[in-house]
């Protein structure tokens, strides 16, 4: 077992462990969870060399400080991060996302802000030493389980390395997050609760981010949405990217940490291809939704996930 670890000088926003997430647990309440930017988690767990289900630290907004004691390592971070490496002389080096760094006694990486998007991930070669709850590292804070017993990370927190893994070189991915000017769904199970008027507001008009977002689910401010059938029905499952409307016709988007079940009417369901581009909107960013089939949306995931591999195949 490595002695590697790092010392939290301080936390910054909602920093969690994360991995792929837990599955087939919805019955019992509990959501998939896991990195909510999927590709870019892959991508930081490629770039030094470990296993595609490694945990990760993911903040939001602003990350940690971290100091590292040990020996040597190599990290990476990705996203859209604006961030520093202090050298142990207090030498401070620029940054730059999807690329490799060595990491020595004393070290430190200042991760400061990001860059007009909300989560990034920081992988370390060997990944950390996180214990497991049902199979998944992944830290759900509203019901306090997974790695560092649930709970965010704090300031003086001990971040442990699992193990010393060797990176044959240092590398270096040229990767650039796309912005997006849509959000593709397809339509709910309850879309004919709407009247014609409500779901053309829902197809046509714009909304925004709410400050009312969280892992657990996306608020949109906008046109009211109006339903002509009934406003709360009978709990029912929900999934990751569902999107409800409450009663003020206001959409709500479920994410990664959301409830197992849910009163509200679902309008529409975003697709997987476009998941990671949504939680990276921040609060104030525009959202208008267009509508695709079940079998386009199909055909989009496999686009996704080969256009992920094909990233992927660039490190390796």
């Amino acid at each position: 077992m490595s002695k590697n670890n790092f010392e939290v000088l301080r936390a910054g926003i909602n920093t969690t462990y994360q991995d792929h997430g837990r599955n087939h647990l919805y019955h019992v309440g509990i959501p998939f969870s896991g990195a909510m930017d999927n590709r870019n988690y892959l991508i930081a767990n490629d770039l030094v060399g470990n296993k595609k289900n490694t945990p990760v630290i993911e903040f939001a907004y602003q990350g940690p400080l971290l100091k590292f004691n040990g020996g040597k390592i190599y990290l990476a971070i990705t996203g859209d991060v604006n961030f520093n490496i202090i050298k142990k002389n207090l030498k401070i080096e620029k940054g730059n996302c999807y690329q490799t760094y060595h990491f020595e006694d004393g070290d430190q990486i200042d991760i400061l802000s990001t860059n007009k998007s909300v989560y990034g991930y920081l992988a370390v070669s060997g990944g950390f030493n996180v214990e497991l709850f049902w199979n998944s590292s992944s830290t759900n804070t509203k019901s306090r389980i997974g790695g560092n017993n649930g709970q965010k990370l704090n300031k003086g927190d001990i971040v442990q390395n699992l193990k010393k893994q060797k990176v044959h070189q240092l590398k270096k991915l040229n990767y650039f997050n796309s912005r997006i000017e849509q959000i593709r769904i397809i339509k709910g199970t309850n879309y004919s609760y709407f009247s014609e008027a409500g779901k053309k507001i829902f197809l046509e008009k714009i909304f925004s981010v709410s400050k009312l977002t969280d892992r657990m689910g996306m608020r949109l401010e906008g046109p009211k949405i109006e339903n002509i059938f009934d406003t709360n029905i009978r709990s029912e499952g929900l999934i990751k990217g569902v999107i409800q409307v409450p009663p003020d016709g206001k959409p709500i988007i479920m994410l990664s940490d959301h409830g197992t079940i849910g009163g509200y009417p679902k309008i529409g369901s975003v697709i997987s291809a476009d998941y990671d581009k949504l939680v990276q909107l921040p609060a104030g960013s525009k959202i208008k939704f267009k509508e695709v089939s079940l079998f386009e949306a199909e055909n989009l995931y496999k686009i996704y996930s080969m256009e992920t591999q094909n990233i992927l195949n660039q490190i390796r």
